[in-house]
């Protein structure tokens, strides 16, 4: 079982290398500007102490007024996790950065919240559907989906 590192405490750490990347920090996880997502996983990742090695789980939750990526985080160096969040505030065409260079695990989860939200990650090199034809209308998993 992996220890869960405390939100605001690496907070710190990020916001020491790049001010104004945290948006807020919890207990649990810490929210971040969807613009520095990129930098702040290779941050993550290649920091001694932190170390995040792996990504286990990348998904996105549709809140209406914006969405939301949330990734899980873990070293296996130090066997500690981490829970990172962004939003996309533009549901005509919601935009983050791929993390695909960091973690080649984050490929297919990628695609799959393209796939089922139409959530596009800037910089991944295979951006199409994963579950549903070419050509299929729409995003199943949005809410506003009929």
């Amino acid at each position: 079982m992996t220890k869960p590192l405390i939100g605001t405490e690496v907070a710190e750490k990020i916001e020491e290398h790049l001010p104004g990347a945290v948006v807020e920090a919890g207990e649990n996880s810490i929210l971040l500007n969807s613009e520095s997502v990129l930098d702040i996983c290779r941050f993550l990742n290649q920091t001694a102490g932190l170390d995040f090695d792996y990504l286990t789980n990348l998904t996105a939750v549709d809140y209406l007024d914006y969405f939301e990526v949330v990734y899980h985080l873990v070293s296996m160096k130090h066997n500690h996790s981490l829970v990172l969040k962004a939003r996309c505030f533009n549901r005509e065409n919601p935009t983050i950065p791929s993390v695909t260079s960091i973690w080649g695990g984050a490929d297919f989860q990628e695609r799959e919240v393209y796939d089922l939200l139409g959530i596009r990650f800037d910089g991944h090199y295979n951006m199409k559907r994963i579950f549903l034809w070419e050509g299929f209308q729409g995003h199943p998993l949005r809410r506003d989906f009929l």
